[in-house]
């Protein structure tokens, strides 16, 4: 048992005389693990009476007799030429209305009779003949994007009556006495698109309710294609099963998906390469999907990516140092796209393990070598290990629907960057922190922070009351709580007024540009900018005041004393001094601050093995080292090497240090 490490292979692509030499590198390289068939749908089924698995026997043979443990794909990330042709429905309809030809990949249509029969079909067929060698299932790829075809408007309607059961629960629902909307039918509902509800885009929509409630469809129309797939793998084996998430990736609400995989499995492929503090989140993200239980990452690029205006080349250590994030953050598996680049299409200029020469004395593939040495003298000490957080972060995908697609507020708003300058202040800390969905128990946390939780569901408000009731700290800022499940305002005072001790009657949304101070009663002062809360205290007590325009010297942050707890409301977008300064002060009230809290970016993060050790890392994330004095006796278990308390600790830049 060890963390597997290997990623993405495709030698489909290529004679089988590559394959040979393709084993002896893995070799070389401590690679023990390979995914196979993500994209074989059109060579194991190249007509639709017609399975050909003469292709898909010899990869999945060869990888078995070579001993690598095995993740098999079911090969419907996209669908073969042939299918299109015959079935013309099982192509997308987009957001403009255009009905679109065979072409790229994702572009099924998930409510196409054509492509659920055929996918779960295709996936039995090759459960059935590979279940006895597989370790995992990798179903599809990739799951995203939207259709608004009369396939998807008719499941749209069937959706709706399972939702919300009668036309007037609906009409209610969605506020459709506005703008002369209410339905007499199911089929006068229409999906809201470029065509209908919306202008501008997407993010335009003349009734929120409606659209909110397409893109929970859509969510589950694409898990009811998993469900397809895996209810035909399980026929045949029961080794696990998941599919690859991506994150922060806003069409599919993964928590909405979680309880159908056996385990989580996330690509990540940051924006830019300083984005490790971004990444540490979405690691917690994707570990906080099934209860804090480790995930895999099913891809990663070990230099540079293919698909951005820019794609920078990863620097010399950082893919060392974020794959051992991935390892310190819940992953028991770290894996690459891809194991050999691609001669053609559009990824052949994507990073791979082995380049277009085959060679071994690459700079990229010496440093995944070393770290598959490195993850195999490890052994499997960390896998399954758990994360000690005692702060939780709620992340809300309807609140991130809802927030960037309602009028009345700054367009310039992000949901997600919003959420990330609460993280990275716990980040920055040293602190441990679990990223929940709202209905998660937070019974066990000291902390809960609920940034921009724009809709309030269920019980919700009583249980973050709870929270501070019992002598915990709950965080929220502007625009959290205005609004229930169906996006319509709360009448009268919302759910959390007595919690926060605030009341906000008005906001004012200015364009970027514009600064707005904020002082604190320590005499610091912060930029704040972009959306600004008049806020009226009811209880609370004023923590920092606004510098300018007709509201300065009112409230913009305030901490309310509740039971044996306290609330804090940020009505405003601080900058991240900010931030970092007030959620500093919960975590300190609770003891939950790490050991190298004032380092810049050296992060600390912590797991507890199955057996009860703790295990503590420190990533150096600098292009510069970094010394600290260790803060108890340990080993070092990269080296070896005993670490006395008190004792010098010195990090290389972008080093890692993982001590026991």
């Amino acid at each position: 048992m060890k963390i597997l490490f290997g990623g993405d292979y495709n030698p489909e692509q290529w004679p089988e005389e590559v394959w040979k030499e393709d084993y002896r590198l893995f070799d070389l390289a401590a690679i023990d693990t390979v995914t196979l068939g993500v994209f074989t749908w059109g060579l194991t089924q190249p007509a639709e009476d017609v399975y050909d698995f003469t292709v898909l026997d010899a990869v999945v043979g060869r990888a078995a007799a070579e001993g690598r443990t095995i993740c098999l794909a079911t090969g419907t990330g996209a669908h073969p030429a042939w299918m299109a042709r015959a079935y013309p429905e099982v192509t997308r309809v987009d957001f403009e209305g255009r009905r679109h030809a065979y072409g790229t990949r994702h572009h099924s249509c998930p409510s196409s009779p054509a492509f659920r029969r055929f996918s779960a079909l295709v996936a039995g067929r090759i459960a059935e003949r590979y279940g006895d060698v597989v370790t995992a299932w990798h179903v599809g790829n990739e799951y995203g994007g939207a259709c608004y075809c009369g396939l998807c408007a008719a499941g749209f309607r069937d959706w709706l009556r399972a939702r919300h059961g009668s036309l007037d629960a609906l009409n209610d629902a969605w506020y459709t006495r506005f703008w002369s909307h209410t339905f007499g039918d199911w089929d006068e509902i229409e999906p809201p698109s470029a065509l209908t509800e919306h202008w501008r885009g997407p993010d335009h929509t003349a009734f929120q309710g409606i659209t909110l409630d397409y893109r929970r469809f859509m969510s589950d129309a694409m898990l009811a294609n998993f469900r397809d797939e895996k209810a035909a793998v399980r026929a045949f084996s029961d080794a696990p099963v998941t599919t690859n998430f991506m994150g922060m990736y806003q069409p599919i609400d993964y928590h909405r998906w979680a309880s159908d995989l056996d385990f989580v499995s996330w690509d990540n492929y940051p924006p830019d390469d300083v984005s490790y503090a971004r990444m540490a989140f979405t690691h917690d993200l994707m570990r906080g999907l099934k209860g804090g239980a480790p995930f895999w990452l099913m891809e990663q690029t070990p230099s540079i990516t293919a698909s951005r205006a820019v794609n920078p080349v990863k620097r010399p250590g950082v893919m060392r140092s974020w794959s051992w994030q991935a390892v310190a953050h819940g992953a028991d598996a770290v894996l690459f796209f891809q194991m050999r680049a691609s001669r053609g299409a559009c990824e052949k200029y994507h990073g791979a393990v082995i380049g277009h020469a085959g060679r071994d004395d690459t700079r990229v593939f010496r440093e995944v070598a070393a770290l598959g040495a490195e993850l195999r003298d490890l052994g499997g000490l960390t896998v399954g290990a758990r994360t000690p957080a005692r702060v939780a972060l709620l992340f809300d995908w309807d609140s991130w629907w809802a927030l960037e697609m309602t009028d009345g507020l700054n367009r310039h708003l992000r949901y997600p960057e919003i959420v990330l300058a609460y993280h990275r202040a716990v980040w920055s800390a040293g602190a441990d922190l679990d990223a929940v969905p709202v209905t998660a128990d937070l019974g066990g946390y000291d902390v809960v922070l609920a940034p921009a939780l724009h809709l309030l569901k269920g019980d919700l408000a009583a249980r973050l009351a709870e929270v501070a009731a019992r002598g915990g700290t709950v965080i929220t800022t502007f625009l959290s709580g205005l609004v229930d499940e169906h996006a319509r305002a709360y009448l009268g005072d919302p759910p959390l007024t007595s919690l926060l001790g605030v009341r906000v009657d008005e906001w004012d949304a200015r364009e970027p540009a514009v600064v707005n101070p904020v002082s604190f009663a320590d005499g610091t002062a912060v930029d704040a900018r972009l959306h600004f809360d008049l806020i009226t205290p009811l209880t609370a007590a004023v923590e920092g005041t606004y510098g300018a325009d007709f509201y300065a010297g009112t409230a913009a942050v305030t901490r309310n004393e509740y039971g044996g707890g306290a609330a804090w409301y940020v009505g405003t977008v601080l900058a991240q001094p900010g931030v970092d300064a007030l959620v500093r002060r919960a975590l300190d009230r609770h003891g939950l601050a790490g050991p190298y809290p004032d380092v810049p970016d050296l992060e600390v993060a912590h797991r507890v093995t199955a057996g009860g050790v703790p295990l503590m890392f420190l990533l150096n994330h600098r292009d510069e080292p970094v010394e600290v004095v260790a803060d108890r006796d340990a080993t070092d278990l990269l080296t070896g090497t005993p670490v006395t308390r008190g004792a010098p600790l010195r990090l290389a830049p972008r080093d890692v240090l993982i001590l026991r």
